[in-house]
């Protein structure tokens, strides 16, 4: 008897999860229907902003070097 096709595959479940994560999820659970439910928490913690933010950024000489050679070609 041949084997049936799976409700949720592995790959399903890593994407879930690595989504889960990223949005700050509490839990993910898989239940027996295959039916994926990702459980967010009610708020999530602020991100502070890093100090010095109002600070302009500069490319490295090494990074201005390689972005010269980039564009002439």
């Amino acid at each position: 008897m041949p084997r049936r096709p799976a409700k949720v595959t592995q790959a399903d479940l890593a994407r879930a999860i690595r989504a889960a994560k990223e949005a700050g999820a509490s839990a993910v659970t898989v239940d027996a229907e295959g039916t994926i439910q990702i459980t967010l928490t009610a708020s999530p913690a602020p991100i502070d902003p890093t100090s010095g933010s109002d600070e302009a950024w500069t490319p490295s000489e090494a990074l201005q070097r390689y972005l010269k050679r980039s564009e002439s070609g």
